[in-house]
């Protein structure tokens, strides 16, 4: 039986620690593709001298062309400038929008049949622009924003109450920017939810920590952005989709009628298995909540209808 193939396409800090957890998992061979002439190869022969040390047995080649990335099981895609200080994800629309659609466009060249995983900011609109270059049915078109929103709120609640991030669990909703949705009603400690562990301003504290949790990164790192978290995130939902696990992860997807959308790329709970988006799961929202993610779904139609503007998808 042969390996499954992950191509991650940008090599940059999130694409290369993406190949980094995916080689340490021995999910598949790993191709890195970066338009910087040596520099995959040189990070993917790295990787590779590294196997000896930690015992991962699996193939990593660097590439600045398309033709290794043939038969992909899965496709990453990471390319794309980096947030700066006082940046917003919305300002890097343009120039994203153009690099996503000339990726998306050389990968299914060479893989028809592969499932996208889309990490490029501004998320959501990026996920758009992947889906209608591609044509691919909503099943095998997603984005990384949910797993890292929720690991985020997560690690937060972990250290305000000094317990195991492992009894947390926790679902951040709606688009990735700072009118996501963290559901404090499904996020528990130990199956208590945590509503009932602290008062409701370190609640509302933690939330907007989450919604601001990208930029404070950002700010701190002065230079780029969050590497390590998002990389991690990706590899699990390959993860979820190579094994086949069925498990149950905030992604944006494609809503048709779920939750009253409809047509708009916005963050869900979705079943991950070997058919990619297998099922969107509905949980009851309150009316304030479910409303929160309708206008968070506005805002990224508004963000959509705009790529429009700027190029030709």
């Amino acid at each position: 039986m042969s390996r499954a193939k992950i191509s991650v396409i940008g090599a940059g800090h999130v694409g290369a620690t993406t190949a980094l957890r995916l080689a340490e998992m021995e999910l598949g061979d790993v191709v890195m593709v970066d338009i910087v002439e040596d520099m995959p190869q040189g990070k993917a022969l790295d990787l590779m001298e590294m196997a000896p040390v930690v015992g991962y047995d699996v193939s990593i080649t660097g590439a600045n062309g398309y033709d290794d990335t043939a038969g992909s099981d899965i496709v990453v895609i990471t390319s794309g400038i980096p947030r700066k200080p006082g940046m917003s994800r919305d300002d890097l629309l343009a120039t994203n929008a153009k690099i996503v659609k000339q990726v998306t466009e050389e990968v299914i060249k060479k893989s028809p049949d592969t499932i996208l995983i889309v990490v490029s900011n501004p998320l959501d609109a990026m996920v758009y622009v992947a889906h209608r270059v591609s044509g691919f049915p909503r099943e095998r078109v997603m984005g990384m924003a949910g797993v890292l929103d929720s690991a985020r709120f997560r690690a937060f609640i972990s250290m305000e109450l000094g317990v195991s991030v492992d009894n947390i669990h926790a679902f951040v909703l709606g688009g990735h920017g700072d009118d996501m949705v963290p559901l404090a009603k499904y996020t528990t400690v130990a199956g208590v939810p945590i509503t009932e562990l602290m008062p409701p301003e370190r609640v509302e504290a933690l939330i907007t920590r989450t919604r601001q949790g990208g930029a404070e990164i950002v700010k701190l790192l002065k230079t780029g952005s969050a590497y390590y978290s998002p990389a991690a995130s990706a590899a699990q939902m390959c993860e979820a989709i190579l094994k086949d696990q069925k498990k149950i992860l905030p992604c944006c997807v494609l809503a048709q009628d779920e939750y009253g959308l409809d047509g708009v790329f916005v963050g869900l709970p979705v079943k991950l298995g070997s058919g990619g988006v297998e099922e969107v799961f509905e949980i009851e929202l309150e009316d304030g909540v479910r409303d929160e993610l309708h206008t968070s779904a506005g805002h990224v139609k508004e963000l959509c209808d705009k790529v429009h503007e700027l190029i030709e998808i």
